[in-house]
């Protein structure tokens, strides 16, 4: 554990938060809460400001999920664009909130839109984090047939993080849906390997197989929690942790 330049000791120094585009949405069907989204800047800011680097893979489905495409005629590559394209939204407007609240902030695309964004590279992304800035890595992978949550592996790694968080609206992973069974019982801690051979919906295989060979822990933890952020990243046990 270190100190963090706040002066409150924290266990990790550079992280990588996984947010999906339902977050956003709250309890709409779609779109942007706004007391969600200010509640989520908070909590980056708190860690920021106790000298954590922060970066940030955002998801788009809340306004739309590439898996669609197929049920409304689109072709699935023409659909996977069009959500990379969404993710870009929720992009700016995290941008948004966090420089109104004082946070310097870069948004770096894996699909180039110069106006908007800068390109994604990886010295780049990590001299942004060296000097303090929030980065927020939209449109995934830029590739189609890849998922945010594999696009949050592979950024992560690529940054340095020391962890991937993801951030969800349950506080661990269950080893049933605890939405529909009561009896269901929350993981503390559990292997990258038993999450696959259980089928555990935390991250798609592919995330998780990144994770698991390059041993990146994940933390699984409720991100709509006020503090939970800053209690992860001060150490304290917080949701689930998924580690080789």
């Amino acid at each position: 554990m270190s100190e963090g330049s706040g002066g409150q000791p924290v266990t990790f120094k550079r992280i990588l938060l996984k947010l999906s585009g339902e977050i956003l949405a709250g309890d709409k069907h779609g779109g942007i809460d706004p007391e969600i989204l200010n509640a989520l800047v908070r909590q980056i800011r708190e860690v920021r400001d106790l000298g954590v680097e922060v970066g940030v893979v955002i998801g788009g489905g809340n306004i739309f999920r590439g898996v669609q495409a197929g049920s409304q005629g689109l072709d699935r590559v023409t659909g996977d664009y069009m959500g990379m394209l969404a993710t870009a939204i929720n992009a700016l407007a995290l941008q948004d909130r966090l420089e109104a609240e004082g946070v310097y902030t870069r948004v770096l695309s894996a699909i180039e839109m110069k106006e908007i964004s800068e390109p994604y590279i990886k010295r780049r992304a990590t001299r942004h984090l060296e000097k303090g800035r929030v980065v927020i890595f939209a449109c995934g992978t830029g590739n189609p047939f890849f998922t945010t949550d594999t696009a949050a592996s592979l950024r992560a790694m690529e940054v340095g993080a020391e962890v991937l968080l993801k951030g969800t609206k349950v506080d661990a992973i269950y080893d049933k849906d605890p939405v529909k069974n009561k009896d269901a019982r929350p993981y503390h801690e559990i292997s990258f390997m038993d999450v696959l051979q259980k089928g555990l919906r935390v991250m798609d295989a592919a995330a998780i197989s990144l994770c698991m060979e390059n041993n990146l822990p994940i933390i699984v933890f409720n991100v709509g929690v006020e503090g939970n952020l800053r209690r992860i990243v001060c150490g304290e046990q917080v949701g689930t942790l998924v580690k080789g």
